[in-house]
């Protein structure tokens, strides 16, 4: 079956695309205002895009109004964002955090997250996570404009936080195994990464 994308409705063509494009890791990004208030939101349209710059990519589109989300508004503002990395103990947490909420609403606090000063930026990680990203904005794309509309954040990536429990205590290198992430698939479903194999 072929679907000629220019003849679909916005949201047609992103259920197709999320239910067709899994599991997707989730970028749990928090970021600072100008005035300082904290927000923390999830975006399931996000991966490492290169090491030699380490670089990474998310894209938070815009909301039902054709507004840009708060994450957007702060990136442009401050140049500065942490990158979380979801593991299944805080699944329902970062669901939370996906809720619309008035700009000046700390999502940190409304789904009870506990905040980490990082050491690059000044926008706080999540305490909880096992691994974060700090970033500075390298560039900001805006693909179109409108309810929906892509845009794509590129950050450079300052510094990585990775806890204790993660590292081989011998080797000292990252263990991966440890790190019970999961991903998003179509509509409200996610997977979690525990089922592993190697070829």
């Amino acid at each position: 079956m072929e679907f000629d994308l220019s003849n679909m409705s916005k949201r047609d063509i992103y259920l197709w695309m999320t239910r067709s494009i899994n599991p997707r890791p989730i970028a749990w990004v928090s970021t600072l205002s100008k005035n300082g208030d904290a927000n923390l939101a999830p975006f399931s349209f996000f991966n490492g895009v290169g090491s030699s710059p380490p670089t990474l990519v998310f894209c938070p589109a815009n909301k039902g109004d054709g507004t840009p989300k708060d994450t957007l508004v702060n990136i442009q503002q401050t140049g500065q964002f942490v990158v979380n990395v979801v593991t299944m103990e805080l699944a329902e947490k970062m669901s939370a955090t996906a809720e619309e909420l008035e700009s000046d609403i700390d999502e940190f606090e409304f789904a009870d997250v506990a905040k980490q000063e990082s050491q690059n930026v000044s926008v706080p990680r999540v305490a909880e996570a096992l691994a974060a990203f700090e970033c500075e904005v390298f560039q900001v794309i805006s693909l179109a404009t409108g309810p929906g509309a892509a845009n794509l954040v590129i950050g450079r990536i300052l510094s990585m936080y990775v806890s204790e429990q993660l590292i081989n205590e011998t080797s000292g290198q990252f263990e991966s195994q440890n790190l019970p992430t999961i991903g998003r698939m179509g509509d409200q479903s996610y997977t979690r990464t525990s089922d592993r194999f190697e070829i």
